[in-house]
Protein backbone atom coordinates (compact mmCIF):
# COMPACT_ATOMS: atom_id res chain seq x y z
CA UNK A 1 0.00 0.00 0.00
CA UNK A 2 1.26 3.43 -0.93
CA UNK A 3 1.52 5.41 2.28
CA UNK A 4 2.47 9.07 2.44
CA UNK A 5 2.40 10.78 5.79
CA UNK A 6 3.18 14.30 6.93
CA UNK A 7 6.21 14.88 9.12
CA UNK A 8 6.68 18.58 9.80
CA UNK A 9 4.85 19.35 6.55
CA UNK A 10 7.11 17.07 4.50
CA UNK A 11 5.43 14.15 2.78
CA UNK A 12 7.40 10.92 3.03
CA UNK A 13 7.21 7.44 1.60
CA UNK A 14 9.30 4.43 2.55
CA UNK A 15 11.52 2.75 -0.02
CA UNK A 16 9.39 -0.38 0.45
CA UNK A 17 6.25 1.49 -0.65
CA UNK A 18 8.20 3.15 -3.45
CA UNK A 19 8.75 -0.07 -5.42
CA UNK A 20 5.24 -0.21 -6.88
CA UNK A 21 5.60 3.38 -8.14
CA UNK A 22 8.95 3.06 -9.93
CA UNK A 23 8.65 4.21 -13.52
CA UNK A 24 5.41 6.06 -12.79
CA UNK A 25 6.84 8.92 -10.72
CA UNK A 26 9.50 11.61 -11.08
CA UNK A 27 12.31 10.17 -8.95
CA UNK A 28 15.41 12.27 -8.27
CA UNK A 29 18.53 10.86 -6.63
CA UNK A 30 20.38 13.79 -5.01
CA UNK A 31 23.56 11.92 -4.15
CA UNK A 32 26.83 12.87 -5.79
CA UNK A 33 27.59 11.45 -9.25
CA UNK A 34 30.02 8.83 -7.94
CA UNK A 35 27.44 7.59 -5.40
CA UNK A 36 24.75 7.37 -8.08
CA UNK A 37 27.06 5.46 -10.44
CA UNK A 38 27.80 2.97 -7.66
CA UNK A 39 24.11 1.96 -7.65
CA UNK A 40 20.74 3.71 -7.84
CA UNK A 41 17.04 2.93 -7.76
CA UNK A 42 15.74 2.14 -11.27
CA UNK A 43 14.37 5.18 -13.18
CA UNK A 44 16.00 7.68 -10.79
CA UNK A 45 17.48 10.77 -12.40
CA UNK A 46 20.69 12.06 -10.79
CA UNK A 47 20.77 15.74 -9.78
CA UNK A 48 23.16 16.24 -6.83
CA UNK A 49 21.82 18.13 -3.81
CA UNK A 50 24.02 21.19 -4.26
CA UNK A 51 23.00 21.56 -7.88
CA UNK A 52 19.25 21.12 -7.43
CA UNK A 53 19.18 23.53 -4.49
CA UNK A 54 21.20 26.16 -6.36
CA UNK A 55 19.01 26.17 -9.49
CA UNK A 56 15.90 24.05 -8.95
CA UNK A 57 14.05 25.70 -11.84
CA UNK A 58 16.50 24.04 -14.27
CA UNK A 59 15.60 20.54 -13.08
CA UNK A 60 12.10 20.51 -11.64
CA UNK A 61 8.74 22.10 -12.41
CA UNK A 62 6.53 23.55 -9.67
CA UNK A 63 3.45 22.04 -11.33
CA UNK A 64 4.73 18.45 -10.95
CA UNK A 65 5.42 16.14 -8.01
CA UNK A 66 8.93 14.78 -7.41
CA UNK A 67 10.26 12.08 -5.11
CA UNK A 68 13.66 12.83 -3.59
CA UNK A 69 16.09 10.10 -2.51
CA UNK A 70 19.61 10.00 -1.07
CA UNK A 71 21.59 7.27 0.72
CA UNK A 72 19.92 7.36 4.15
CA UNK A 73 17.19 10.00 4.02
CA UNK A 74 19.09 12.78 5.81
CA UNK A 75 20.04 14.81 2.72
CA UNK A 76 16.68 14.20 1.08
CA UNK A 77 14.83 15.62 4.13
CA UNK A 78 16.98 18.77 4.04
CA UNK A 79 16.51 19.09 0.29
CA UNK A 80 12.74 18.61 0.55
CA UNK A 81 12.46 21.28 3.26
CA UNK A 82 14.32 23.81 1.12
CA UNK A 83 12.43 22.97 -2.07
CA UNK A 84 9.05 23.10 -0.32
CA UNK A 85 9.94 26.55 1.03
CA UNK A 86 10.49 27.62 -2.60
CA UNK A 87 7.11 26.30 -3.70
CA UNK A 88 8.06 22.89 -5.13
CA UNK A 89 5.97 19.75 -4.65
CA UNK A 90 8.37 17.10 -3.34
CA UNK A 91 8.12 13.90 -1.31
CA UNK A 92 10.96 12.47 0.77
CA UNK A 93 12.00 8.83 0.35
CA UNK A 94 12.68 7.74 3.92
CA UNK A 95 15.49 5.26 4.43
CA UNK A 96 17.14 6.11 1.12
CA UNK A 97 19.00 3.72 -1.13
CA UNK A 98 20.56 2.03 1.91
CA UNK A 99 17.13 0.66 2.87
CA UNK A 100 16.14 -0.34 -0.67
CA UNK A 101 16.04 -4.14 -0.64
CA UNK A 102 15.89 -4.76 -4.38
CA UNK A 103 18.92 -4.63 -6.70
CA UNK A 104 20.21 -1.17 -7.54
CA UNK A 105 20.98 -0.29 -11.14
CA UNK A 106 24.51 0.61 -12.19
Amino acid sequence: MFNIFKNNEIGSISVHDLYERIGKINLIDIREDYEYKDGHIPSAKNVPMGIILKEPEKYIDKSKEYYIVCKSGARSIKTCKQLISKGYNVVNISGGTSAYIRPLER
